[in-house]
């Protein structure tokens, strides 16, 4: 059986194309396999279009985690967060990935591909999987996150 925590799931709108591009290529050398869920090119397009079925996998338990990438992150964790399951953090520094994971169990994160340059991006991507969720009193408070009626 293959090790979900060994697939990372991808995404993003034109404008976070190539910060994808870069950081798919450094979770392949780090080992992971990446499923990746769009744009393909530069070409405009719509962030929804690939965040709905990305999103959709992590809440359906297909997949443990990924990242979702716009030009300020902002469109891509709204969207990302409209499913019950998923805990998108924006994260434009490692703490703030670090800290999504460790205190509210983020299974997703979102770059702003305007915002930061490669290097920062992978730093950050490399603190949030270096994190692990602390549980405790922050279990209590994650599981108050997603309406009880969904």
């Amino acid at each position: 059986m293959l090790d979900k925590s060994k697939i990372f799931a991808i995404g993003s709108d034109h404008a976070g194309y190539k910060l994808k591009e870069y950081v798919k290529s450094k979770l392949a050398e780090a080992g992971y396999e990446i499923s990746d869920y769009g744009t393909f090119s530069e070409d405009s397009m719509d962030y929804p279009d690939s965040v709905h079925p990305l999103a959709k996998d992590i809440n359906d338990e297909k997949l443990t985690q990924g990242i979702v990438i716009c030009g300020s992150g902002n469109g891509v964790s709204m969207t990302a967060n409209k499913y019950p399951k998923v805990r998108a953090a924006l994260s434009w520094i490692p703490e703030i990935a670090a800290l999504g994971k460790r205190h509210n169990n983020a299974n997703l994160i979102a770059l702003p591909a305007r915002f930061v340059d490669k290097e920062t991006a992978w730093e950050i991507v490399q603190a949030y999987l270096n994190a692990e969720f602390e549980g405790g009193r922050h279990q209590k408070r994650v599981n108050k996150i997603a309406p009880k009626n969904l």
